[in-house]
């Protein structure tokens, strides 16, 4: 397999103004776990037809623009967001400052488009159609993730839905680009969305969860941010939804508070863990990875399809 972290590292941001091209090193030196060029790799390993495809250095650029675009998104998210911390070091904004934050993160969305004009030509419309309908389904997901904030009401379905957008159409696009460059059939492009959608899902309700219940050593992110910010996370909204009149008065309350931050986390953690909120939303991870899982019966059996089924059932147990 490729090495990305290689090819990453490969990338020249040794230019001028400093000022623009530094905090982009920063952040993708800064390592994270690669899922997003990896399942794009994965999945033209494991559909890949002879003669569609003349090496896995045609699938390489549009893996690393999926990656540089990602975090691209991160920047951006932490300044709207307020994070201090990405990856256990400080976010850009919190290093250099908002305006730079988001100057250097549109240059990375610029850079993104460069890498992605070097897919095989022939390849590239459709690419290109997809990774655009990809990013505006991102942005549309963190506009909903922003509105959810100061909206009383949000239904487990709707925060399903605005995770799909914001976090799972990205995992769901690596997968099907990765795979068309390699010469995946209809179906088998299906099958590869489809376990991107559903894998991301439970990717991002495991963030919830290690949000309130990680260890911060290992996650790379303050613990109970979610919490402190009100965010309308699979945690919170199981809350609201099962528990009885006083316990939901009780998480209100505190959902209303803006000071007493760590009295804040340890009181709400403290009432998931009376109504077993965690064990609920383990449930639906569960089912979500089972989704995923089911997609490989329409891919070739080979190890690459193995290692999807490998970083479905890891992804369900991680613990950053």
């Amino acid at each position: 397999m490729l090495d990305i972290n290689k090819e990453i590292a490969q990338l020249n941001w040794n230019k001028e103004p400093r000022g623009l091209y530094e905090p982009i090193e920063y952040t993708l030196a800064s390592g994270g776990k690669r899922l997003r060029p990896h399942l794009a790799i994965i999945a033209a390993e494991a559909v890949i037809n002879g003669g569609l495809i003349n090496s896995m250095d045609d699938v390489l650029p549009a893996a690393l623009a999926l990656e540089v675009f990602h975090n691209f998104t991160l920047v951006h998210d932490d300044v709207m967001d307020r994070a201090e911390v990405r990856r256990g070091q400080e976010t850009v904004h919190v290093k250099w400052n908002d305006n730079t934050a988001i100057l250097s993160g549109d240059q990375m969305l610029i850079e993104a488009y460069k890498l992605l004009a070097q897919v095989p030509a022939p390849k590239l419309p459709q690419v290109l159609k997809w990774f655009n309908e990809m990013a505006t389904g991102v942005c549309e997901g963190q506009q909903y993730d922003m509105e959810f904030e100061h909206m009383n009401q949000v239904s487990i379905e709707d925060y399903l839905k605005m995770i799909e957008l914001k976090t799972s159409v990205l995992l769901a696009y690596a997968m099907r680009i990765g795979g068309y460059i390699a010469g995946a059939s209809p179906a088998q492009q299906e099958a590869l969305y489809q376990y991107g959608l559903n894998i991301g899902i439970a990717f991002q309700i495991q963030d919830d969860i290690l949000d309130v219940y990680g260890d911060p050593k290992t996650f790379g992110k303050a613990i109970g941010g979610d919490i402190c910010c009100n965010k309308k996370t699979i945690l919170l909204l199981t809350a609201l939804e099962t528990t009885d009149a006083e316990s939901k008065a009780e998480l209100l309350q505190w959902l209303m508070s803006t000071e007493q931050k760590e009295e804040k986390i340890a009181a709400v953690t403290a009432l998931y863990n009376r109504l077993g909120v965690r064990e609920a939303c383990e449930v639906v991870l569960e089912e979500y990875t089972s989704k995923a899982l089911a997609q490989l019966d329409f891919l070739p059996a080979n190890s690459a399809t193995e290692t999807l089924r490998e970083l479905a059932e890891q992804l369900a147990i991680r613990k950053s």
